[in-house]
């Protein structure tokens, strides 16, 4: 029978049962593989209710660094008889299924041209175990073993692995690697040489770490001066509250009296959340909610406050599969629009759009300089995908002689030299008015924060004149955002084709992985990732350039393709939607499949899944 031979380029998929603690396992071999400088990329496929349902954790290999979704599993390691029959299709002819053959497989199961290895878990786990609970547990352990001698992995790696990970729970190590030997000894004896896929030692990492978003994210907002949190729980947000309080546990502690230089509020939702960010940005710190799609609902009319009274607040919006409930443990690019133009009325919010924890790490930072500098919400979209699973990035730094950007606040001194102080007057041509803190001055700057219209001087006014002058500001200091918030990324050194794609977020792996198998086949793209709203000039150039661009998003409705045209007057026809919505990370093989179709026409139909096409 043909089998995949491969050496450090393959998908591995894991089939589980949630809440078996079968994640951590997974999560083992990935970062063994990673360990032996081999890139890694790992999704954590789980359901939303507590446990039950299937899981499934799927693990991109590849030396070269291509770290989006590939499609196709060439390697199953199915325990889970729930999805054993949708698992074992999702295998490539030629490769592996990896299974519990305690009881004889169901021969519905069997396919001809897949690689059959049956190893007897629960037999081995009932001879050496006898709690229940650890016979659950170390099945997993037992097979990352056996996948150690299939791959021919060095061993060394997953014991040194264990002890790191079981550091200062020294009796936890050698249980854990005598599991691993089970599966190791049992493949040696009954499987030496039956797997053509290979795991070889490379130095193809370097610094790079493993790391997910939520966690980078918690932790640039102690590193951005983030000192009150106020937040619902929220799937997939919550881990970045925790993130926070984690890291601030450690670095916001007063050496000398042991107290908390940071506050965390949960509150009983989300709308009360961002009111108490909005309130403890108005008193003068720096403070943030973390939320999903949902949250985002609730928040609007705070956010219209907030945006209108002109008082900084970040948010960061972890998106997932809606509407409503929708799928809450899938991901998508959904939320968009209603961040854009959170609240009723002329309202646009500062978006920062990151696509690795690098990225989440630094853009939260910025995030609360932007936000003071503006005096205006800013709104980092990340999505599951980025904030709940590993992703290989660049070392985390950080440069200790930054200053915090505080933005125009007067002090006492200048209260006293400007005379008569304009809370909304545009004194420096820029839209951007001077503030002051609460108790700055014991006579002087102080002014009543509203929601509803006001002259310069914070003074109630329903007069239309001065209402629209105060709007027409508000554009003047969005046209300073463009100058401030991250450029796009391009990624090339000119325009060379007729055609370009544009994409943002964590699209960015499979579409540039989609562009170099593309450029072999001879269809050249120029390629652009957009990192935040407003546009700055460069994306406009970078369409005017084009006869067509893509754009790529993980959406129904195009969202960023009509934010494009609707902010920058573009005919539609020249953008060409290419969108994924089945709440599974977008692949490099569906964005090539999907852009080789449009060659060499180029109208504006729109690429999403036909009924019963698996967008994979």
């Amino acid at each position: 029978m043909r089998r995949i031979d491969s050496v450090n380029d393959f998908v591995i998929k894991f089939a589980n049962v949630n809440g078996t603690g079968s994640a951590s396992a997974n999560n083992m071999f990935a970062k063994a593989v990673f360990r032996m400088g081999v890139p890694v990329s790992p999704k954590n496929i789980f359901p939303s209710n507590i446990q039950g349902l299937p899981t499934w954790y799927e693990v991109r290999v590849n030396e070269k660094g291509y770290l989006g979704r590939r499609g196709g599993v060439d390697f199953m390691v199915c325990v889970n008889p729930q999805s054993m029959a949708k698992d074992v299709q999702e295998v490539l002819p030629g490769g592996y299924f990896l299974y519990d053959n305690t009881k004889q497989l169901d021969l519905r199961y069997v396919r001809q041209d897949v690689n059959y290895i049956g190893i007897p878990l629960t037999d081995i786990c009932l001879r050496e175990y006898t709690d229940p609970r650890k016979r659950q547990l170390f099945k997993n352990i037992i097979y990352v073993g056996a996948l150690a001698s299939l791959f021919k992995m060095d061993f060394a790696v997953l014991k040194n692995l264990v002890s790191d990970q079981f550091e200062g729970k020294e009796k936890l190590i050698a249980p854990n690697i005598h599991a691993l030997e089970l599966g190791y000894q049992y493949v040696e004896t009954h499987y030496p040489d039956v797997c053509g896929i290979r795991v070889e030692t490379r130095d193809n990492v370097g610094d790079r770490i493993l790391l997910d978003g939520n966690t980078a994210t918690g932790l640039g907002a102690v590193y951005g001066g983030a000192t009150v949190a106020a937040w619902y729980p929220i799937t997939p947000s919550t881990s970045v509250v925790e993130g926070f309080e984690k890291y601030a546990g450690r670095l916001r502690i007063d050496p000398a009296t042991g107290r908390k230089n940071f506050a965390i509020i949960q509150a009983e939702d989300e709308l009360a959340a961002i009111g108490m960010v909005i309130g403890a940005a108005w008193n003068g710190a720096r403070s943030f909610t973390a939320t999903s799609g949902p949250g985002v609902s609730l928040m609007n009319e705070f956010l219209g406050l907030a945006y209108f009274a002109e008082v900084p607040a970040v948010l960061i919006d972890v998106q997932r599969t809606g509407p409503s409930t929708g799928m809450p443990t899938r991901t998508q690019q959904s939320d968009i629009l209603i961040s854009a133009y959170a609240s009723h009325g002329d309202t646009k919010h500062v978006l920062l759009i990151p696509s690795t924890p690098h990225e989440c790490f630094t853009m939260t930072a910025d995030a609360f300089d932007l936000a003071e500098r503006l005096q205006t919400p800013v709104i980092m979209l990340t999505d599951l995908d980025l904030g709940m699973n590993d992703h290989m990035t660049e070392a985390l730094s950080w440069d200790d002689s930054r200053q915090y950007d505080r933005g125009k606040v007067y002090t006492a001194e200048d209260l006293d030299r400007i005379g008569r102080f304009g809370r909304y007057l545009d004194s420096d041509g820029d839209g951007i008015p001077y503030r002051t803190y609460p108790g700055t001055h014991p006579t002087k700057g102080s002014f009543f924060t509203r929601g509803t219209s006001r002259d310069e001087y914070a003074a109630y006014t329903e007069d239309g004149t001065v209402y629209a002058r105060n709007m027409d500001r508000l554009l003047k200091k969005w046209d300073t955002a463009k100058t401030l918030v991250p450029a796009p990324v391009l990624h090339q050194d000119r325009n060379d084709s007729k055609y370009g794609i544009i994409f943002y977020g964590t699209s960015q792996f499979s579409v540039l992985e989609a562009c170099d198998g593309l450029l072999e086949e001879g269809i050249a793209l120029d390629a652009m990732r957009i990192r935040s709203f407003p546009f700055s000039n460069t994306v406009r150039d970078f369409i005017d350039s084009h006869e067509a661009v893509f754009v790529v998003e993980q959406n129904r409705d195009g969202q960023m393709r009509t934010l494009l045209i609707n902010e920058l007057g573009l005919s539609p026809d020249r953008l060409i939607p290419v969108l994924n919505y089945d709440g599974m990370p977008i692949t490099a093989t569906w964005v090539k499949s999907k852009v080789r179709e449009r060659f060499p026409g180029h109208n504006v139909t729109t690429l999403h899944a036909k009924a019963g096409e698996s967008i994979e």
